[in-house]
């Protein structure tokens, strides 16, 4: 994962620009985005696909099935567990604590038999986030990384953001290189104090300390011009960085995170809590420029206590995601705004003895809404008890094929790793055609 404040990636290439710009004093202040921006000069050539933006929403640790969108009202106790089922608006079964969205249904679709064979988290992770399974020898980018190599970003932003829950090798750009890494933004956004250092002076640097560390750089790399020209660490200060030094004072990418500019009655709309202004904050970002942002939401591994966790961490989805849609639609921007809802896995059809459900990945929940996506469909039939899917399995990589054309990106583009070898965007998946 390409670090904002350190400026270090996953991988070890020796002196970089980025060691000098160290040097020089200024990652601090967010310059080591200059890699990170770079990628924006590809905006131009693009795919000529449509132009769809996307905001994940990442459970972490895999959200159960039975307790959200395929609940098993008929289904013995220790499956169908203590939740009601409640019909949606479209007419089919979801959970009770879910009212917002089942009252919403005709705002996006259901997918009930995504299904892949890993219940490990890392790595199924990385299914989940790429349509590739784990391989400890290949680093496959994630949609967000491929979105930002196809489309670049606009209006001096990143394309690519990703609002906590970062786990380098699923989150990250993989073989494409750091440059293709999100901007990670660690703070919670609930909180009044909310800031992020990469698009904000740090109070103890005036703006003249800032111009003066400028023109300190921009003399030792006219020195290194000088003494070096041969070599790869005197990479000349060029105009990714200068779009760098934009970011840190730009009043656009400021505003774009300026949560307390918004309404609050639109504010209280998206609940008062982290997953909540997150969700307010992807669409903020969307609408000023970024191309794709992931929301995590952690604490979805209920081994114990699934209910008593699930009573806690539901209802902020139901409010956060269902304004999200609303907000997005108000706003006319829910057709070019392509919505996912998923986490690694899903949970045990069997209560455990600990009151929670275990690891399972037979069968499990997405949702998708917005773009050129059909809503109010369902797609797969899962059995009598959440277990396998009984219609219309999908696999891992169909989903990440749905996601790349429903975003305008040809799935079955291929890109060159490191070493020369032709890699496939998505392995073995095919849209979902139901849903496009």
């Amino acid at each position: 994962m390409f670090d904002l404040i350190t400026g270090r990636g996953d991988d070890c290439t020796g002196v970089s620009r980025r060691e000098i710009l160290r040097i020089g004093g200024l990652t601090a202040l967010g310059l080591s985005l200059q890699d990170a921006l770079r990628l924006q000069a590809t905006a131009a050539a693009g795919t000529g696909g449509k132009d769809v933006n996307c905001i994940l929403l990442w459970l972490m640790g895999g959200p159960p099935q039975h307790e959200t969108f395929d609940p098993k009202p008929d289904a013995p106790a220790e499956v169908r567990g203590e939740y009601r089922a409640i019909p949606s608006k479209t007419g089919y079964l979801m959970s009770d604590r879910l009212p917002r969205l089942a009252a919403m249904s005709d705002r996006f679709s259901l997918i009930r038999t995504v299904t892949h064979r890993d219940n490990n988290h890392d790595t199924a992770r990385v299914w989940m986030q790429s349509g590739y399974p784990f391989n400890v020898s290949m680093k496959y980018p994630s949609y967000g990384s491929v979105i930002a190599k196809e489309k670049g970003g606009s209006h001096g932003l990143p394309p690519y953001a990703l609002l906590s829950g970062q786990n380098p090798t699923a989150e990250g750009s993989g073989y494409l290189g750091t440059v293709y890494n999100p901007l990670s933004v660690t703070g919670d956004p609930s909180r009044a104090d909310f800031s992020v250092r990469d698009v904000t002076l740090p109070a103890a640097v005036t703006k003249a300390q800032f111009e003066r560390r400028q023109r300190m750089l921009a003399a030792l790399d006219r020195f290194q011009r000088s003494t070096e020209a041969r070599a790869a660490v005197a990479t000349s200060l060029d105009q990714f960085q200068e779009k760098a030094v934009g970011l840190v004072t730009s009043p656009a990418a400021k505003k774009a995170f300026a949560l307390d500019e918004e309404p609050p009655k639109i504010r209280a709309a998206y609940g008062k809590h982290r997953f909540g202004q997150g969700c307010l904050l992807a669409r903020r970002l969307v609408e000023a420029g970024v191309r794709f942002v992931t929301v995590g939401m952690d604490g979805w591994d209920t081994h114990q206590d699934n209910f008593l966790r699930c009573n806690q961490l539901l209802p902020q989805v139901d409010e956060a995601y269902s304004a999200l849609l609303q907000d997005l639609s108000d706003r006319g921007m829910l057709s070019s705004t392509l919505v996912l809802c998923f986490g690694e896995f899903g949970r045990t059809p069997s209560i455990n003895e600990g009151a929670g459900r275990d690891h399972w990945s037979s069968t499990f929940c997405a949702t998708l809404g917005g773009g050129p996506v059909k809503l109010g469909q369902v797609v797969g039939t899962s059995d009598k008890i959440g277990a396998v899917p009984a219609e219309r399995p999908v696999k891992a990589a169909d989903l990440a094929a749905t996601i790349y054309h429903a975003l305008g990106v040809d799935y079955k583009k291929e890109y060159q790793t490191p070493a020369g070898r032709p890699m496939p965007i998505v392995y073995e998946g095919e849209p979902v055609k139901e849903l496009l």
